[in-house]
């Protein structure tokens, strides 16, 4: 027996779709998107559920390959980077709380793939799997631990440690260790983006739009969330990136940032901030494919313990442009 991953419905084996929402099941994956509503369609469907438009049947599921050429993104094992230039912003509401002044770094393109992870790390703990979809039940402990790995391997030097330990693999996620983690922002290697940068990176930089969501203000052209996923995360660089070149910014998976999470933002300008010194939970940014619109927004806020899991959150890496930092 398998259980239809929209509503839940127990259905046979040889099920092509589910007998309660006629969700394709079994073989039948979720591989593209309507191009007119955005609306998630299998291999088969030969006109949207959503807004009715045709689309063209694919007899066969795409191979990963496909899935490439689908995608705009270049969904490589090691990350792509994009440059993000330094500036001032406003940073907090769609208007703008407080002033912020950040150095120039470099982004990853998208989320993190379960493709990537799994280069790194050698597994892959995503509850929805899918090579080019992005990681997810990978709590911020474990993020950290990808990013310094990665460093490892490309010969850079890694931002995090823990005293003098750069191996944090062996530290367990609820240990009170965690608490005296510190990030060397100088440093060559990966690091999480801060709150500052991950907000001002999806605004699009410092020539950056009054967009609420990345990319733009239509939420269907630019993110995967709970009107249009089919409740499930989506193959990277489908929807429309911002201007910067960034995809998924907002909706598909929320993402882990760096600060301790604080309710209220600073009112004072801030040069590089970097969150609160102690705390008990981490920022999260951009939504999921399970949130509301308003939690999508490039400046909605929240924030989890560093042990949580969920398969609607993942991650995105960045490196400091080391040159231009004040």
């Amino acid at each position: 027996m398998l259980n239809c991953i929209k509503c839940n419905t127990e259905l046979p084996d040889e099920a092509n779709f589910c007998s309660n929402c006629g969700f394709p099941v079994g073989s039948l994956k979720v591989c593209r998107s309507c191009t007119n509503c955005g609306a998630s369609l299998s291999a088969i469907d030969k006109f949207c559920s959503q807004c009715g438009k045709a689309v063209r049947v694919i007899k066969d599921a795409p191979t990963s390959g496909t899935l490439q050429e689908i995608s705009q993104s270049s969904n490589d094992t090691i990350p792509k980077l994009v440059p993000v230039k330094g500036g001032d912003f406003l940073m907090g509401s769609l208007t703008g709380e407080f002033q912020a002044t950040l150095s120039s770094f470099y982004v990853s393109e998208t989320p993190i793939t379960q493709k990537q992870y799994m280069y790194v790390i050698g597994k892959n703990p995503s509850k929805l799997q899918g090579e080019d979809r992005p990681v997810e039940m990978v709590n911020w402990c474990e993020a950290l631990i990808y990013c310094n790995t990665l460093s490892s391997i490309q010969g850079l030097t890694p931002c995090y440690s823990i005293g003098t330990q750069y191996d944090l693999s062996s530290f367990d996620a609820n240990s009170p260790v965690w608490k005296r983690i510190t990030c060397n922002f100088a440093a060559s290697g990966y690091r999480l983006l801060t709150e500052a940068e991950w907000e001002y990176a999806a605004r699009g930089g410092k020539d950056g739009s009054p967009y609420r969501y990345a990319g733009g203000s239509d939420i269907n052209q630019v993110a995967w969330y709970g009107e249009n996923s089919d409740i499930t995360t989506h193959v990277v660089g489908l929807k429309k990136p911002n201007s910067l070149g960034l995809f998924d910014m907002c909706g598909n998976v929320t993402e882990w940032c760096w600060d301790y999470y604080e309710p209220r933002l600073p009112t004072t300008l801030q040069v590089n901030p970097r969150g609160p010194s102690i705390g008990t939970m981490h920022a999260k940014r951009g939504g999921c494919w399970l949130d509301d619109a308003d939690q999508c927004t490039v400046f909605y806020r929240s924030g989890s313990i560093p042990s949580g899991k969920s398969s609607s959150l993942g991650f995105r890496i960045c490196r400091s442009d080391i040159s231009t930092q004040i």
